[in-house]
């Protein structure tokens, strides 16, 4: 059933108009998992040595079999953030807190006048930032709207500098609302313009609830990226999975609604390369496969490309859970360009597009690592920078800002959302502390 649904991209595709794209090539993947490891030390980490500079490359044939380790619930308490304790940055940068006692904040987005909105998800608000005191405080804030449903993902739309809307991903649905640069309160009732996503009805309900939202260049194509309801349920027997574990696309006023690329498990984050115009994600992996399966990832998206999930992980590295399903599928799972820690959480991600910055920043992607809850020693609860070669990675990422764990293990914040602020610093939403940190460049004023 699965399997007829991916070759049906392609039709669908044409009937929105849209040329089709012939299959991805098959990648060049060991047929299980690599008879060899990589030399050299293992590139598996976890907070104790993941430090701001310390770069981190994963390949493929660094993969584990699976469950070398057994499977654990070390899921994080979250403790007040003790007077000592700070996120750390490189050398050069400054780390700021730009607001706190919120609810919550998940995604941040600037919007093209410089206002940072963020989304309080279990409160269901929509609140707007503005100005920036000495301190690194915001000047002002406000409620902006309220009374969304589990919200999360938010675009500008049209791109560009004078947008008219802000559209706004409710965990079963997209609604938009007038919109106009400077506007500090909605200028009028939210409009339903995708009234069901996947996931959202009584029997599809459950499971990854963040819906994020982008639009093409040219602003005809908005993506909407759908998670799993399970870790590895399959799809052929569990109606609650159709067409989840996806990015959709639907013409910007909610019609022609269609798959874009399937097989992703839950891509939090979603953007479009500036320069490029490709959709890239930051995407959780499944769990209880073992500590360092399945890793976490940051890619580019082929149009009509599959993933693996649940089938296959990482190119033709078939689940266990699931052996000897759909083999056909297996030489046309793609490899994502950036393997990351598993269980790491990966969430929002932005290109940095800002002038303050060291110039080898420009164009990198900067994604928020919300931290594991299924690995013996924790890994994640940090922002990564992953470099990129013009408009594609080079396969590595680094540590940015960490700092989220104190000494003894404790959690005390959670990066979830990352924007680039109208004067280049970057801001960063922090669940555990319910902050927002700004992360400066000083010397970037000289440049």
């Amino acid at each position: 059933m699965y399997a007829g649904w991916i070759k049906g991209i392609t039709i669908a595709a044409m009937a929105f108009g849209v040329p089709p794209t012939p299959p991805p090539a098959a990648p060049a993947v060991p047929a299980e998992r690599p008879a060899a490891k990589s030399p050299g030390p293992s590139p598996f980490t976890d907070y104790t040595s993941e430090r701001p500079g310390k770069r981190v490359r994963i390949t493929p044939a660094d993969l584990p079999a699976p469950r070398a380790t057994r499977s654990v619930d070390n899921s994080p308490h979250v403790v007040k953030r003790p007077k000592d304790a700070w996120p750390q940055a490189p050398a050069g940068f400054k780390v700021q807190l730009y607001a706190d006692g919120l609810s919550e904040p998940r995604l941040i987005r600037v919007a093209p006048n410089g206002d940072a909105f963020v989304v309080e998800s279990e409160a269901g608000v929509l609140r707007v930032f503005r100005g920036l005191l000495d301190s690194g405080k915001a000047a002002w804030s406000g409620a902006f709207a309220k009374d969304f449903k589990k919200p999360f993902g938010i675009a500008f739309y049209p791109p560009g500098g004078d947008p008219r809307w802000i559209y706004v991903a409710n965990t079963d649905s997209v609604v938009r609302i007038p919109y106009k640069n400077g506007d500090t309160q909605a200028r009028g009732a939210a409009e339903t313009v995708v009234a069901e996503l996947p996931g959202g009805g009584r029997l599809r309900g459950g499971g990854h609830w963040t819906r994020d939202i982008a639009f093409s260049r040219d602003g005809k194509r908005m993506f909407v990226s759908v998670g799993s309801r399970s870790n590895v349920d399959d799809p052929d027997k569990t109606p609650a999975e159709k067409d989840r574990a996806t990015v959709l696309e639907f013409a910007p006023d909610g019609s022609g609604q269609r798959v874009f690329a399937s097989g992703i498990r839950n891509a939090v984050g979603i953007a479009v390369q500036p320069h490029s115009g490709e959709l890239w994600v930051s995407v959780n992996e499944r769990d209880e496969l073992g500590d360092n399966l399945v890793p976490d990832y940051v890619t580019h998206v082929d149009e009509g490309g599959f993933y693996g999930w649940p089938w296959y992980y990482i190119g033709g590295n078939q689940d266990p859970r699931h052996a000897g399903k759909h083999p056909e599928l297996k030489a046309t799972t793609i490899v994502p360009d950036v393997l990351l820690q598993p269980h790491s959480a990966s969430l929002q991600m932005v290109f940095y597009d800002g002038k303050q910055f060291p110039a080898e920043y420009t164009g990198d992607i900067f994604a928020a690592q919300h931290g594991s809850w299924n690995k013996a020693v924790r890994t994640g609860y940090s922002v990564i920078r992953v470099p990129m070669r013009g408009t594609r990675a080079v396969g590595d990422y680094e540590i940015f800002l960490a700092g989220f764990i104190t000494a003894d293990g404790k959690v005390w914040g959670r990066p979830v959302g990352v924007a680039v602020a109208k004067d280049g610093a970057l801001l960063v939403t922090d669940d555990g502390s319910n902050s927002i940190w700004r992360v400066s460049y000083p010397a970037g004023a000289k440049r």
